[in-house]
């Protein structure tokens, strides 16, 4: 395996055994279920698909329900799809975070960000805003200023950094280091921050 679904449960700090105070991710990884088993035969490539947490069962489609009741999975809050992995697994079989991670692995995280909402440009774009007054405002400190041409090309080109709505976005996080696991729990600890909100579903690959 190469991945786990987890659940983001907030952010901590540990200690080196040197001293050193290091903000962690704790994220709960597993237990995940296979619900389905890709091969090169059968669909063109090897992969396995897993599962993650549990919901009411009216809150799941009858296309999904009865998808995972071939692995004799009641109900899951998220399946995704791994590939580049070991077929050793069969249908219905569990697998948890100590099986696929190692203190020391490189991971990257992949979750949806906190949205938030409509967003001026110092906050969007981090632009200098109070003390960097550019872009072409006089009195306005946090306005986005000139945003075009005049005569010619007289428009806004595509692009162009302006206000707008702000996170809630497939996020992906590269070079993230595993800290700590605690196996009996089925928790993580990652080095530094992991994109969403408390409770928010994660995905974590090699």
């Amino acid at each position: 395996m190469n991945g786990l679904i987890g659940k983001k449960i907030g952010m901590t700090s540990i200690f080196t055994e040197d001293g050193k105070n290091i903000p962690c991710t704790v994220i709960e990884a597993g237990p995940n279920f296979v619900s389905q088993v890709k091969t090169e035969v059968s669909d063109g490539y090897d992969a396995l698909q897993l599962s993650y947490g549990e919901r009411k069962q009216k809150r799941m489609t009858s296309a999904l329900g009865g998808h995972l009741k071939r692995a004799s999975i009641s109900s899951t809050k998220k399946v995704a799809e791994f590939r580049n992995c070991n077929l050793e697994k069969g249908l219905g079989d569990k697998i948890e975070v100590s099986d696929v991670f190692a203190e020391g692995d490189v991971v990257s995280a992949i979750g949806t960000s906190k949205g938030k909402g409509f967003q001026g440009v110092v906050k969007r774009h981090s632009f200098g805003g109070v003390g960097q007054a550019t872009h072409g405002q006089h009195n306005r400190l946090r306005a986005p200023g000139a945003i075009g041409a005049c005569a010619t090309p007289s428009k806004v080109f595509k692009g162009m950094k302006m206000g707008g709505r702000t996170g809630g976005e497939r996020v992906k996080t590269t070079n993230l280091k595993v800290v700590k696991i605690l196996a009996e729990k089925n928790l993580i600890l990652i080095k530094g921050s992991v994109p969403g909100h408390k409770g928010s579903i994660v995905i974590i690959e090699k």
